[in-house]
């Protein structure tokens, strides 16, 4: 009875509602150590089943066995061109004071120009007619009009370019090339697109030569192949210069005070800031704006 009397006593010592004391045994919950949420301390169904949930996952993490990190990862051996690429991009951000302009460049012209023409032009040339010869003469006559985009530093003068090699961006499995065509100012629209297959060509059979790479003095690179509307590139020392294709879109655009839809294609011109002034380089980039949106200029000035 002595017994009895005492469990009583320490039961009442402890503040707890009965349906939570009830819970409490049927999960054989240790309540002695617990805090309760309730008035003045009291323990409550909501404290008990905070308790078992806790319980809960102390077992189930003891039961798991962690996975090694490692047995979640894949190495891949890098290439040497990947190696190359990597080495020459953390060169050009330690070396380079990298800024880029945007503009836009309304595409009806070109489009319509290659819509009139592919046909024949495949016919008499042998090679479909694209847009990016377009851009290839824009860019040359660009930089005959602003040599500073077609130069390089050396260590105490800058070396302007009388010639134009024009860089031209591919993506291989390995990443990206940048064959060069040579002289490209000397090349007619038929010569540059054939030039631009054979550079594709070369690249899926891994046949570009040293001399294929070498030698660029300005680089055309098109994100728009792979859908991308806008980014910015990133020079290819030690040229200057790059421009950015990208793919084009529908857009709604304000021309004689109407709203009227074209295709737009946003172009961003990177430059060394070292070299190139700001306005230097805005320049340069609305007069390949100028090229696009007009090519009977492009033509007179070829």
């Amino acid at each position: 009875e002595t017994e009895t009397q005492t469990g009583k006593t320490e039961e009442k010592d402890i503040n707890i509602t009965p349906v939570a004391k009830n819970l409490a045994d049927k999960h054989s919950i240790n309540i002695d150590s617990i805090n309760g949420s309730g008035r003045a301390g009291k323990i409550t169904i909501d404290d008990i089943n905070a308790e078992i949930n806790k319980n809960n996952q102390t077992n189930t993490s003891n039961d798991e066995s962690p996975v090694p990190q490692e047995s979640l990862e894949t190495k891949k051996r890098i290439t040497k061109r990947r190696e190359t690429i990597a080495k020459r991009l953390t060169e050009v951000h330690l070396n380079t004071v990298m800024t880029t302009t945007y503009n836009e460049v309304d595409m009806s012209e070109i489009m319509a120009i290659r819509t009139k023409y592919k046909d024949s032009f495949k016919e008499e040339k042998g090679v479909g007619l694209g847009f990016m010869s377009f851009f290839v003469k824009s860019v040359v006559q660009a930089l005959i009009d602003f040599p500073n985009l077609n130069s390089e530093l050396g260590e105490k003068e800058i070396i302007l370019k009388n010639y134009y090699h024009i860089g031209i961006a591919v993506a291989s499995d390995e990443g990206l090339v940048v064959p060069v065509l040579k002289n490209a100012s000397t090349l007619s629209f038929s010569e540059i697109e054939k030039s631009i297959v054979d550079m594709v060509a070369k690249t899926k059979s891994k046949s570009l030569t040293i001399d294929d790479l070498t030698n660029g003095t300005f680089t055309i690179t098109n994100g728009g192949v792979f859908g991308s509307m806008f980014s910015t590139p990133i020079l290819n020392p030690p040229q200057v210069g790059i421009l950015g294709m990208h793919t084009i879109k529908k857009k709604p655009v304000v021309i004689n005070d109407e709203i009227v839809i074209r295709p737009i294609m946003y172009l961003a011109l990177t430059y060394d800031h070292r070299i190139v002034d700001g306005g230097e380089a805005v320049q340069f980039l609305v007069r390949i704006k100028e090229f696009i949106e007009d090519p009977q200029k492009l033509l007179i000035e070829n």
